[in-house]
């Protein structure tokens, strides 16, 4: 908790903060990548940095820690995922003092606070890193290498990837996990991004990369069969958990990648749950595991699959075209919902499923999590 002088000062000054946040957080990674260059070409995202997701993000989670510790709780889940983040890209405990100096430096230099103040935002950042450092220190971690076994080509712009470890075992995972894969780039760069697993076997992994990104663009381009691959072990808490519940999958695009390795789970044990999926996507075409989709379903006995398209091709039911949508689905209010999809999708099914009643729910964003940092 903070101390109270502190807690008065934050409380005092998170109104300035927060109408300032996404200017510190430019400044801060600016601050930060002009002194160590080299974590913009092998840790972070060189495309979130572009477009200002990450900052956004950093921004958001830093202001939701800081109100929850006003409030007396702590954001967990807000927690666990940027912890699950952190290890699967190799970020090391040292690196929170690094980003500490430039991210208070960046906070003084936007707000011109005095030193009281700042050391109040100090405790603030110190009791965040220290709850995240505690969380990674238990979370597995590390890099292998893999060869590609075969690849498939889903659809005209997504492509499946099955791997396996060039030595050892295929380390334990759970559908819904993901892998970070770290490919070496035309500048000499290595960026890492991370991808849902699709599927998986005893001796193997499989992924599946939509071309969009550097990363993705090399991986489609760059990594036929036969070829070796960096890969961190699978992490991501949002796992399908135990239960006799309803479930539902809800996903759009490529978002159904971790969606159809839940699926294949609850399939393959013969669950005799209620299972309800709902995927939006362009048309039958760009839908990738459309057939499989289809044939999950088919093997569990009280499933039902929703998909709605945008811009059909041929016939279509109707109440199914256009933007996914969970109104006329009956969803009861006892089920455990996974999302993943963009995050205008994210937040839309969220606010149908609250409507509905449900409140257990789980989702999986692809890149930085504004979601949870508001």
């Amino acid at each position: 908790m903070l101390s109270p002088k502190s807690a008065e000062l934050v409380e005092a000054t998170l109104p300035a903060v927060g109408a300032a946040i996404g200017e510190i957080s430019r400044l801060f990674y600016q601050r930060l990548f002009a002194e160590h260059p080299v974590l913009l070409r092998v840790l972070f995202n060189r495309g979130n940095q572009a477009d200002g997701t990450q900052a956004r993000a950093l921004a958001g989670s830093v202001a939701a820690f800081a109100s929850g510790l006003l409030a007396g709780q702590q954001p967990d889940a807000m927690l666990r995922r940027i912890a699950h983040k952190h290890v699967s890209v190799g970020v090391t405990a040292g690196q929170y003092a690094v980003v500490h100096e430039h991210l208070l430096a960046a906070v003084g230099d936007v707000l011109h606070v005095t030193p009281e103040i700042a050391a109040a935002w100090s405790e603030v950042y110190w009791l965040m890193a220290d709850t995240l450092i505690g969380l990674e220190r238990f979370l597995p971690r590390g890099q292998q290498d893999y060869k590609v076994i075969a690849r498939f080509q889903e659809t005209e712009d997504v492509v499946t990837f099955v791997v396996r470890p060039v030595t050892g075992p295929v380390p334990l995972n759970t559908p819904g996990q993901y892998v970070s894969v770290q490919v070496p780039l035309s500048d000499g760069a290595r960026q890492i991004r991370q991808y849902s697993l699709s599927g998986r076997t005893d001796d193997a992994l499989q992924f599946s990369v939509k071309r969009d990104g550097e990363v993705s663009r090399y991986l489609h381009d760059c990594a036929p069969v036969g070829s070796t691959l960096r890969l961190s072990r699978p992490a991501g808490d949002v796992t399908l958990r135990p239960g006799d519940g309803p479930v539902l999958f809800a996903s759009a695009g490529i978002g159904c990648t971790p969606m159809i390795s839940m699926l294949a789970e609850l399939a393959a044990i013969g669950s005799p749950r209620q299972v309800i999926v709902v995927h939006g996507d362009r048309d039958q075409f760009s839908h990738p595991f459309r057939a499989e989709l289809a044939q999950l379903v088919a093997k569990i006995e009280d499933a039902q699959a929703h998909v709605f398209y945008e811009l059909p091709v041929g016939e279509w039911p109707a109440g199914r075209t256009g933007l996914a949508d969970l109104r006329g689905v009956p969803v009861p209010a006892n089920t455990t919902a996974y999302l993943c999809g963009p995050v205008p999708f994210l937040r839309a099914m969220r606010a149908q499923l609250l409507a509905a009643g449900v409140t257990d729910i789980h989702y999986e964003v692809f890149g930085p999590d504004v979601v949870s940092a508001g």
